[in-house]
Parts: C-alpha cells; sequence; structure tokens
C-alpha cells in the first residue's frame, strides 16, 4: 500500500498543478485588461472548493447512500472519517486520507473550468457563491451517482477519471453561465494576445492529465500504465486531427489550434483511458476533435451564446463524444472492471446504452439544476458586472 500513497500523492500534486496551468491557459487567451481578473477567476478555486470538500464535500460524495443520489454527513469536517485506514472506494490500495486529498483536486479544478466561459464580465460575488451552490447541488452529487455508490454506478456506467463528473459536468455549466450572462461588449477577433502562456498553460495540464487519468487507477500497476499511454496517443491524435481540419479549412495552421487539439483529446479520453486500447484511443481522440471542431467552427456562430473561450466546445463536447464512446470500445481484455465490452470489441450495445444514458442523464441534470441556481441567485445579486466597469474597459480597449 505504500508505494501506492507515494503515486496517489504525486499525483494528487499533478491534478493541482493543472489550476494554476488553467490561469496560464485562459489568461493567455483574453486581451491584457482581463488578464489579472480571469487568473483571479481560476486561482480562487484553489480556495473555495478545498474549504467544502473538507467541510461536508467528502462526506456528502462518499458517505452513505441517500436515495442513490447523495450521500450523508456522517463525515462532516472529516469527523468518523479513519483518515489512515485503506480506502473502501479504492478497494483497499490506498488509505482514506490520500483518496481524500486525490479526489479534492477533482473538485478544485471542475469549477475552474466553466470559469472560461464568462470571464470579462461575470460578477465575482455571483461566482463564488455559485461555486458554493454548484458544488452542492450539481458536483457533490454527481460524484455520488457516478463513483459513490449511486445509481448510474449501480448500472455498470464506466467513467474511468471523469468524462461525466468533471468535463461534462463543467461544459453543460459553462454554456449555460454563458447564455444567461449574455455576451460581451467588446469582442476582438484575431489570435490570443499571449501564445507563450497557451502553450505554457496546455503543457501544465498536459502534464498535470497523467496524474488525473492515471492516478484514477489507485495503484501504480499495469492499468494506470494504459491510462498514461492512451491518454498520451489520444491527446496526439487530437492534435494532429485540429491541424488537419485548420489546413483543410482555413489554409493555415496555428500554434492556438494545435494547442486547442490537445485539450480536446484529452478530455476525449478521460472516461475511458483505463478501459481502451492504443487503436480505440486514436479513434476516439480523432472523433471528439472533429465534432469540438465543428461545434466551435459551425455551430455556436448559430447558436449566439457568448462561451468567451470555448469551455463548452473543447470540454463539453468532447466529453459527451468520449463518454459515448466508451461504450463502444471499453474491453474486458485492458480492464476486467469492464463487466460488459463495448459493441466495437466483439461485445454488444448493453454498455453503449448504459454510457448514452448516463450522458444524456448528466446535461439533463446539469441544466436542469444549474438554470435553478442561476435563476436563484439573480433574485438577490447581479450576475454581470457593473455596467459602468464594462464602459471603462470598453474605453481602454480604444485607447489601446
Amino acid at each position: 500500500m505504500a508505494v501506492n500513497v507515494l503515486f496517489i500523492f504525486l499525483c494528487s500534486i499533478l491534478v493541482f498543478v493543472m489550476t494554476p496551468g488553467l490561469a496560464f491557459f485562459y489568461g493567455g487567451m483574453v486581451p491584457r485588461r482581463d488578464i489579472n481578473n480571469t487568473l483571479m477567476a481560476v486561482f480562487i478555486m484553489c480556495c473555495v472548493p478545498v474549504l467544502l470538500w473538507v467541510i461536508c464535500g467528502y462526506s456528502l460524495s462518499f458517505s452513505g447512500n441517500n436515495w442513490n443520489i447523495i450521500g450523508n454527513l456522517h463525515n462532516f469536517f472529516l469527523h468518523n472519517l479513519k483518515l489512515n485506514a485503506p480506502a473502501p472506494t479504492t478497494g483497499g490500495s490506498i488509505t482514506n486520507i490520500s483518496f481524500l486529498v486525490f479526489q479534492m483536486m477533482f473538485a478544485l479544478i471542475t469549477p475552474a473550468l466553466f470559469v472560461g466561459a464568462v470571464v470579462e464580465r461575470i460578477n465575482f460575488r455571483f461566482l463564488i457563491l455559485f461555486v458554493v451552490l454548484w458544488s452542492l447541488f450539481v458536483y457533490y452529487p454527481l460524484v455520488h451517482i457516478v463513483w459513490g455508490g449511486g445509481f448510474l454506478q449501480s448500472l455498470g456506467v464506466l467513467d474511468f477519471a471523469g468524462g461525466l463528473v468533471v468535463h461534462i459536468n463543467a461544459g453543460v455549466t459553462a454554456l449555460l453561465l454563458a447564455y444567461f450572462l449574455g455576451p460581451r461588449l467588446i469582442k476582438e477577433k484575431g489570435s490570443p494576445k499571449s501564445l507563450s502562456w497557451v502553450l505554457l498553460g496546455t503543457t501544465f495540464l498536459w502534464i498535470g492529465w497523467y496524474g488525473f487519468n492515471a492516478g484514477s487507477a489507485f495503484a501504480i500497476n499495469g492499468i494506470a500504465m494504459q491510462a498514461m499511454l492512451t491518454t498520451t496517443v489520444a491527446t496526439a491524435t487530437a492534435m494532429l486531427v485540429w491541424v488537419i481540419l485548420d489546413v483543410f479549412m482555413k489554409r493555415n495552421a496555428t500554434l492556438f489550434g494545435i494547442c486547442s487539439g490537445a485539450i480536446c483529446g484529452l478530455v476525449a479520453i478521460t472516461p475511458a483511458c483505463g478501459f481502451v486500447s492504443i487503436e480505440s484511443a486514436m479513434i476516439i481522440g480523432a472523433i471528439a476533435t472533429m465534432a469540438s471542431y465543428g461545434f466551435i467552427t459551425v455551430i455556436k456562430p448559430k447558436l449566439k451564446v457568448d462561451d468567451t473561450l470555448d469551455a463548452f466546445g473543447c470540454h463539453g463536447v468532447s466529453g459527451i463524444v468520449g463518454s459515448i464512446l466508451t461504450g463502444l470500445f471499453a474491453t474486458k481484455a485492458i480492464n476486467p472492471a469492464v463487466t460488459h465490452n463495448g459493441w466495437l470489441v466483439g461485445g454488444s450495445f448493453h454498455q453503449f446504452g448504459i454510457q448514452l444514458g448516463a450522458t444524456l442523464f448528466t446535461v439533463a441534470f446539469t441544466m436542469v439544476v444549474v438554470t435553478v441556481i442561476i435563476m436563484v441567485l439573480k433574485q438577490v445579486m447581479s450576475m454581470r458586472m457593473r455596467h459602468e466597469e464594462e464602459i471603462v474597459k470598453r474605453e481602454m480597449a480604444d485607447l489601446q
């Protein structure tokens, strides 16, 4: 167990690094006047979700089982939790405290992802209170439903490292926040303002993703290494596909496109990385990237929803595709935890049906609860920053 604990310790650090990496990634994409606001909105997630997780998040996610939807408060403030005892959720491969810390990092990075949809214009106080309510009523229930003994886990859903819990959840939340918030007053076209920051952020995210995906094996074993390998292969495939699409559609490959493709590949393989072969990883990376590219370039302009940094286009769309394709390519030959092989690897439609149903449920559940949270919060405070602040920002943009 000691070796596995050390492994999860290192993976937890890698996942933590993803949040400041995301700050660089998003910060490099916004105009100079919005950099500090963007960095702050992302990095504050190292504070609020951490405190919520130790107060009640872990307990609501992994303690007890109410209605197959949510846990209980038996481990409120981590009381009644034997930190150094084997964690039952992992089959005893690591301790409770190791599992607690690792999952804390997931709770930290997930809300940071949807910040990209609303930078430049959201009321910071609204964002903080929204994250609190979203964690309580969206994130913790989904963690429990998929990983903590809830009904989707009982049905046999496969989500190795967070396609449903993290990426679809964050992507749909981002789209709804952008819809209710309204478009920016100033939309600047052209390349991101700091491609070096975008590349640096992508690098941090990719490195951190190895902790995200490989660490979800909860042991340093063959499945962890398979997850690391499929993560790399899917991401490399996605990068190449995005470049080919850019050359074909725009006659020009860009560094930003390469970075965007990498993110799509990382997202898409997340639910499947510990369940699929190398060939399947390539297919998942390619299909998800084509779907995200098509959404961002064709569908998004018609929707007229100002998702500033394409949080839904990358995380939501690629997460949805990756989760569904897991039902086609997951195989017992890679991971004995797979009870029904995917249809394209010698199985039936059974697992595909479960994955499709779980994906639709996650989208619907997130949409309904997030909408309710936004509507309630808008009754007590402004969702958008003051008009005067946006006017000042516009005047500053005119002077630059």
